[in-house]
């Protein structure tokens, strides 16, 4: 199936590791203009020279953005255009807020996660949608997590803002429909990424249960009988934010190998 992703501008935000840097490569090999946002110009510049070695595709760069400062999205937006001409495709992530319960945090905690995980999106798609009306063309995908479904132990802040990107995402996806601008969330289950891998080693270290013992106990509680890897997670993003997506919007979907039972 062609995608119709050759050539089509694509921001990928915090994509030097994890998921995010997988989806961009996943873009990087339909041909696509892959501009990778991250905080830290070492990592990100590193990431999309890494693509490029990868996939042969030379339109790929990296840019330093936070994306709590709203000059930052600013400027990672101008810079598309500058390069590209206009932005196709958005894919909002970013990286988990803190694990704790509800008095473990005080008001700098639950602004600095807002800030982060919902205003973030918030501010993107407001840059990026004047360019998409305009041609009549976009794709927006926020990346967010099993806990829109389920609420996770311990992840109060994940509980909190990941289900407020659900009801953005569906009331905006009204909204733009008819510009032909789709918008849509999807959520991992449990993804083979390096932290994943660095967390259960370091499990490990301190329980003395064997790496792969870990792995798995973890892949008997998922009905498709193993953890996603990252390329799995990647290939439905670039479906809904493709033009083989002529119908999709403001929909929930979760990649976990069907381990949220929640309707």
């Amino acid at each position: 199936m062609d995608l119709g992703l050759n050539g089509k501008s694509v921001i990928v935000t915090a994509a030097s590791k994890g998921l995010g840097k997988a989806t961009a490569l996943a873009f990087a090999k339909e041909g696509a203009h892959v501009l990778l946002a991250s905080r830290t110009q070492k990592s990100i510049e590193a990431s999309a020279e890494e693509i490029k070695r990868i996939t042969g595709n030379n339109h790929v760069r990296g840019i330093v953005c936070d994306v709590k400062k709203v000059n930052d999205i600013k400027n990672l937006v101008q810079t598309a255009i500058e390069w590209n001409g206009t932005v196709d495709v958005c894919i909002n992530n970013t990286g988990g807020p803190p694990a704790g319960d509800f008095e473990k945090f005080d008001d700098g905690d639950w602004q600095d996660a807002f800030e982060s995980i919902l205003l973030s999106v918030i501010r993107l798609v407001r840059e990026v949608t004047p360019y998409m009306k305009k041609q009549q063309f976009g794709r927006i995908v926020t990346i967010t997590s099993s806990s829109v479904k389920q609420s996770l132990d311990h992840l109060l802040l994940s509980n909190t803002f990941r289900p407020a990107i659900v009801g953005l995402s569906k009331t905006l996806a009204q909204e733009f429909a008819a510009d032909n601008i789709f918008i849509n969330t999807v959520g991992p289950g449990t993804i083979k990424t390096d932290r994943i891998i660095q967390l259960n080693e370091k499990r490990s270290a301190e329980t003395g249960e064997s790496v792969d013992d870990i792995f798995s106990n973890i892949a008997n509680t998922i009905p498709a009988g193993r953890l996603g890897e990252p390329a799995d997670f990647a290939r439905p993003i670039v479906f809904l934010a493709s033009e083989a997506n002529s119908y999709v919007t403001g929909q929930t979907l979760l990649v976990d190998g069907g381990a949220v039972k929640a309707l």
